[in-house]
């Protein structure tokens, strides 16, 4: 039985990898929870019955984080659902990689409307409901890519360090009122979006020589979005990597 006073999350892009894995998390520590999909319906009632198995409660909402009228009725499916909303992780992404010589406006802009603008509306959306609260988490899914960048990924790097960027100042915004804002960056993690890589090269790269879990990601998302002790950490950016961006 979930208590009537658990924690709403919701979670963009939670029907599968990392964001599937983070709302799992937060199901199993009791939270309701707002699992997002652009596409697979299929995927995502599937999320919602794994985070009822694992203790939580949970809907699915179907949108594209980049269209505003989508970000506007996932909050309000979001509250009408469960009354109100005390997480937000932006995880909704995607990739179209390309070298930069070659790159077509088309897939610069798909990513940065998606993986930057999109996190900008959610975050926006989510602070109007958690600063009349006066308490909140968001947690930004960043990368390590827009540390320290990566050949082939121009668009997805620039729209991961904006996220950073944007993760900082609306910290500093939202910190008055008892929100925090914080980003997670992960490096090469198992997952869809990692699964066409030439993975044992990449490997090598990394000083544990292996790539991550997404479950490794998600409790660090989940100590962000829960612990007490993480009410006094805001603003900044924290890499599950494996070590990759030592010394960058």
């Amino acid at each position: 039985m979930v208590a009537d006073d658990a924690k709403v999350a919701v979670v963009t892009g939670s029907s599968r990898g990392i964001g599937r894995a983070i709302a799992e998390a937060l199901g199993a520590a009791g939270c309701k929870v707002v699992i997002n999909y652009a596409s697979s319906a299929e995927a995502a009632e599937d999320a919602v019955a794994k985070v009822k198995q694992l203790g939580g409660d949970a809907v699915a909402i179907r949108g594209n984080m980049s269209d505003p009228d989508q970000v506007a009725n996932l909050f309000k499916g979001a509250v009408d659902a469960f009354g109100r909303v005390d997480v937000l992780v932006n995880n909704a992404g995607i990739t179209r990689d390309g070298l930069l010589l070659r790159m077509k406006p088309s897939q610069w802009q798909e990513v940065i409307d998606l993986n930057l603008t999109g996190v900008f509306m959610c975050t926006q959306a989510a602070a109007k409901l958690m600063l009349k609260q006066r308490s909140g988490r968001i947690v930004n899914i960043a990368s390590v890519v827009g540390l320290i960048g990566n050949a082939g990924q121009v668009n997805y790097g620039a729209a991961k360090a904006g996220v950073i960027g944007l993760t900082m100042s609306a910290a500093r915004e939202c910190a008055p009122r008892g929100v925090t804002v914080n980003a997670v960056a992960p490096g090469f993690i198992n997952s869809d979006m990692t699964a066409t890589l030439p993975t044992e090269k990449i490997a090598e790269m990394i000083p544990m020589k292996r790539l991550g879990e997404p479950e490794e990601v998600a409790g660090l998302v989940k100590y962000l979005a829960l612990d007490p002790s993480s009410a006094y950490i805001t603003g900044h950016t924290f890499s599950v990597d494996g070590g990759i961006a030592i010394g960058a």
